[in-house]
């Protein structure tokens, strides 16, 4: 196993951006498990071939990319202007109080469509989101597209706008 993860490891760093460098040993990982997974269900009747490395190692740096693309992570690499991060006091009551006016709407929404907003705004897609909710795509579309327009109305009562 240690020869295994050794070889996935070398198979992640070399299609690994820069900027995920860092979770290569992360990526190695889940890597391994998705081998593992198909290692149990072929009954080991399949062989590990360098190119089947390279092709999990690269499959699992693009479903990460996917990821953060979806959340919105943005990398800070050198060059990259920042936001400032001064705390003044104004700036954390007004946070408190979006946040409050969020958690207020949030908890008036009907119960589907909280739940649908809620994991949209956690950043699951919509295929997630009607996979946990366990309903069909157009469904859960409808609830977070519904659930947003309603969440957006409440917010503008509120006071609080873009």
């Amino acid at each position: 196993v240690e020869h295994l993860r050794l070889d996935i490891l070398r198979a992640v760093r070399s299609v690994c951006t820069r900027w995920l460098a860092d979770q290569a040993d992360d990526l190695t990982q889940i890597a391994i498990s998705r081998i593992l997974d198909r290692l149990r269900s072929t009954e080991g009747a399949f062989e590990l071939s360098p190119g089947y490395l390279y092709r999990t190692a690269y499959s699992v740096v693009i479903d990460e990319i996917r990821r953060r693309r979806r959340l919105q992570e943005i990398s800070l690499e050198a060059g990259v202007p920042i936001q400032s991060d001064e705390r003044t006091p104004e700036r954390q009551a007004f946070s408190r109080e979006v946040h409050d006016a969020i958690r207020k709407c949030l908890a008036r929404l009907a119960a589907p469509r909280r739940r649908a907003v809620t994991l949209h705004l956690m950043g699951h897609s919509v295929d997630e989101i009607s996979a946990v909710l366990e309903c069909r795509y157009k469904q859960a579309e409808n609830l977070v597209y519904r659930g947003l327009s309603d969440l957006r109305a409440c917010l503008e009562k509120r006071g609080v706008k873009r």
